[in-house]
């Protein structure tokens, strides 16, 4: 194997900066505290949740074009639980064996499920407790590059 030049080494060491800070920003638990405290509380049985946004570049390093990420966007049916209201799962009758989510935890929900409202940088969603379709360890194992 050929041995990297001084180039190649401090843009490989480059992209992969870029590329954690990417992945930082996208983890919600890497939040700005003052972005955290401005969220709506939910109240009731219901849940907050961030949708998943997809990164900029692919794997391979190709920027994608606004469109493509806007759309997937829109398809986003992940999201991450910020916050829960006090009776979200609370109905021992309807949910028997316990909430089927969490704080923290990555989440599945229909793609119009829950109230979408703008937040700076994004949007979040408001979602009953029973819209929540399965959980997942990370958001882009399912999710698929436009």
């Amino acid at each position: 194997m050929e041995e990297m030049t001084a180039l190649q080494k401090k843009w490989a060491e480059q992209t992969a900066q870029e590329e954690q800070e990417m992945r930082d920003q996208l983890d919600p638990k890497n939040m700005d505290q003052s972005v955290i405290d401005r969220i709506p509380k939910p109240t009731g049985w219901r849940l907050v949740v961030l949708p998943f946004k997809p990164p900029r570049k692919t794997k391979g390093g190709l920027l994608l074009a606004e469109q493509a990420i806007e759309k997937q966007q829109v398809a986003t049916v992940c999201g991450y639980v910020v916050d829960t209201g006090p009776l979200a799962y609370a109905d021992t009758e309807k949910f028997p064996d316990g909430a089927w989510c969490k704080k923290g935890d990555w989440v599945v929900f229909a793609r119009y499920a829950g109230a979408r409202i703008n937040i700076e940088g994004g949007e979040i969603r408001i979602l009953n407790d029973d819209e929540i379709l399965a959980t997942i360890s990370d958001p882009e194992d399912i999710m698929h590059m436009v």
